[in-house]
């Protein structure tokens, strides 16, 4: 096959800067396109950590003024990543989390620095690097998805354009009054442009005028054309259901390997089952639980909110307690959440214990040494954390939306689906559907040939970006050929 070239656009890209699943995508899915004859670079803002990250990278642009400041475009690469950056300090050049301030709000000027590393990519895309023309670009979540748009409006050849959506519930909006510092016509606010409810979405916008649109798993496509999933763009969805589908997440199984991991207490496989309970002897030693092979850990890697359901894994803690379960928590968000479970690790010393924050190396060390993950999400585009878990033989209890569904076959699915029991689901979210598949995964802990089948299958199943990235090399090439 031909060499395809495609530019993504990603506000965020790990291992260099991350906030959530999304750079997770970002950073693995480049390699995993190579077999696939797709060449793919990334655009992503000079934030602080990217600039340190690229030390080396090359100019190839300049601006004295662009989006209110000086600018330019740089090329690097770091490890397998090819980039090119948007160095423009007075957009990006700040601490912290690259959305928000030290309080947890908005950057007032979000609509504009993200506008800028639209613009920039459809420059691209029109031809401003001669060496780098791409045949697709490919626009990750509301903050580079005012790129279509941009094409739309630049008339002539273009190339293809793909929108993915990682979460509805993240859309851009910003108000009418900031059309103009966008860059963008005044024909472009209306119906069928970027206007939602009197004032701009970028995400929106982005549904608007892609060629294509994807979403993280087949189940949340279905989700986001319902008035309740979809969060106001159900409607557009719905029109445009003809070019909207769902492509399952994988994981990098470089980074996410048992058998090589160095972050974990001891190395194991499949094979070597046994080797887990010294991964879960560290997990409770380092999180100050009581020693005991007999209890059923739990383990959660989660921001603390209300879409991730962990306020209904609050209410479950009485029949973790009779049930002998432990508990070891990994996350921040919301404050009355993180107070609320720092209470409860309080109140309950050795059964439950909280780490509030992010631990890329603890994290490692939950999915190695928890027996089961949960995941109570409301909803859930795909999940990284059970595909993780998968991997590593931790068992997911997961609600029955989106990704989770997609991803785990429920113990008491798997004579129907003829796949191989991974886990439990449960449906409707609710505290009592929670603890129900928490008391049904403790009923089949205590049999150990049964949750030892759940650990092989899971740790079996094929959680890669093999598959998952033939699956948008293919969307990229049936665009080109059509376009054609």
């Amino acid at each position: 096959m031909a060499l395809m070239r495609v530019l993504a656009v990603a506000s965020e890209i790990y291992p260099i800067i991350k906030t959530g699943g999304l750079a997770d995508v970002a950073g693995a899915l480049p390699a995993a396109l190579n077999v696939h004859d797709v060449e793919m670079r990334t655009l992503v803002p000079g934030y602080p950590a990217v600039m340190r990250a690229l030390p080396k990278a090359e100019e190839i642009r300049r601006w004295p003024d662009y989006f209110g400041g000086p600018a330019r475009l740089l090329a690097g690469i770091h490890d397998e990543l090819d980039l090119f950056v948007l160095d423009a300090p007075h957009l990006y050049e700040r601490p912290g989390n690259p959305y928000v301030t030290a309080d947890g709000t908005d950057w007032p000027d979000n609509g504009v620095r993200f506008a800028a590393l639209s613009r920039v990519a459809a420059d691209i895309g029109l031809g401003l690097v001669p060496s780098f023309v791409p045949d697709v670009v490919h626009a990750h979540d509301w903050q580079a998805a005012l790129l279509p748009a941009y094409l739309h409006y630049a008339g002539g050849p273009r190339p293809g354009t793909v929108m993915t959506i990682h979460n509805m519930a993240y859309q851009g909006k910003f108000a009418y009054e900031m059309l103009a510092s966008f860059g963008l016509p005044p024909e472009s606010f209306s119906l069928h442009g970027v206007e939602y409810f009197g004032g701009i979405s970028f995400l929106k916008a982005g549904l608007q005028f892609a060629d294509r649109i994807t979403t993280v798993s087949p189940t949340y496509a279905q989700e986001i054309q319902g008035d309740e999933g979809g969060m106001g763009l159900g409607g557009l969805l719905r029109e445009r259901s003809g070019v909207l589908s769902g492509i399952l997440n994988g994981i990098d199984i470089g980074v996410w390997n048992p058998e090589t991991d160095p972050h974990i207490a001891y190395r194991f496989g499949a094979k070597e089952l046994q080797f887990r309970a010294a991964n879960k002897a560290a997990l409770q030693k380092q999180f100050n639980l009581t020693p005991s092979a007999e209890a059923l850990l739990l383990g959660v890697i989660s921001r603390l909110s209300w879409q991730k359901g962990l306020d209904l894994l609050l209410e479950t803690i009485p029949t973790m307690l009779r049930e002998g379960m432990q508990l070891a928590l990994l996350g921040s968000g919301d404050a009355d959440l993180q107070d609320r479970y720092q209470s409860a690790a309080r109140a309950h010393p050795g059964r439950i214990a909280v780490v509030i924050g992010y631990d890329e190396i603890l994290a490692h060390l939950i999915q190695a040494g928890s027996d089961a993950l949960v995941v109570p999400s409301r909803f859930e585009p795909c999940g990284l954390t059970q595909l993780c878990a998968l991997r590593y033989g931790a068992v997911p209890v997961v609600s029955r939306v989106g990704g989770l569904a997609d991803t785990v076959v429920d113990i008491g699915e798997a004579d129907s689906s003829g796949h191989d029991a991974t886990g439990f689901k449960f449906g409707p979210v609710t505290p009592e559907g929670l603890a129900g598949a928490l008391r049904k995964a403790n009923l089949a802990f205590h049999d150990h040939l049964t949750w030892r089948r759940l650990q092989l299958s899971g740790m079996t199943t094929d959680v890669s970006w093999r598959n998952r990235a033939g699956d948008y090399a293919a969307l990229y090439r049936t665009m080109t050929a059509a376009r054609r």
